[in-house]
């Protein structure tokens, strides 16, 4: 069991039955009141975000969790098989488990979070940043520069994103693969 103090991001929980991954935390000190913890957590089975506050004497039942470095192989329907690094073990993944599965492609390296208690994969994480081609994009109207305006762009892998007017087809960008936004054009 763990306490408030224990609570940081990216520890795995044991919550209402549910498995949740911490993604933020705040320590609150009221005048009178005993300390608490303000959480967001995310369900790593259904994917849905819930806040929640954890008062001074919660007991946390923290879930031991182990990563494994895997390698994208190929879509096999509704599930996308990987391979792992080190004993070319290949395993199904359900899509559900992925965020952003569209930015994801063949090769590509990825970890995976396991539940070392019943040996379940539990989620995929993309690494930060991807570096994309854009493979469709409407032209920018020439001189539109005087606000930063953004047009959509399809980038290989089929994602859809918002890029900046002075992008074209076949330009290589990047995107940050936790909110699919641009964050710059690659050389």
């Amino acid at each position: 069991m763990a306490g408030i103090s224990d609570l940081r991001k990216g520890l795995c929980i044991r919550y209402n039955g549910d498995i949740y991954s911490i993604l933020e935390t705040q320590h609150v000190k009221k005048a009178r009141g005993a300390a608490s913890m303000r959480v967001k957590m995310k369900s790593l089975t259904s994917g849905k975000v819930i806040e929640n506050n954890f008062q001074a004497s919660a007991q946390i039942e923290a879930i031991r969790v182990e990563r494994h470095k895997y390698q994208y192989l190929y879509d096999s329907g509704e599930d996308l098989t990987f391979m792992h690094e080190e004993t070319y073990e290949q395993i199904p993944i359900s899509k559900k488990l992925i965020d952003n599965v569209e930015l994801l492609t063949e090769g590509e390296m990825v970890e995976v979070l396991w539940n070392t208690e019943d040996d379940v994969a539990l989620t995929v994480e993309l690494p930060q940043y991807v570096i994309r081609e854009v493979t469709y994009t409407e032209p920018g109207i020439k001189g539109d520069t005087a606000t930063n305006t953004l047009k959509p762009a399809t980038i290989e892998g089929g994602a859809e994103i918002r890029v900046p007017l002075f992008i074209n087809q076949g330009d290589k960008v990047k995107v940050d693969t936790a909110t699919k936004a641009y964050m710059e054009r690659m050389k």
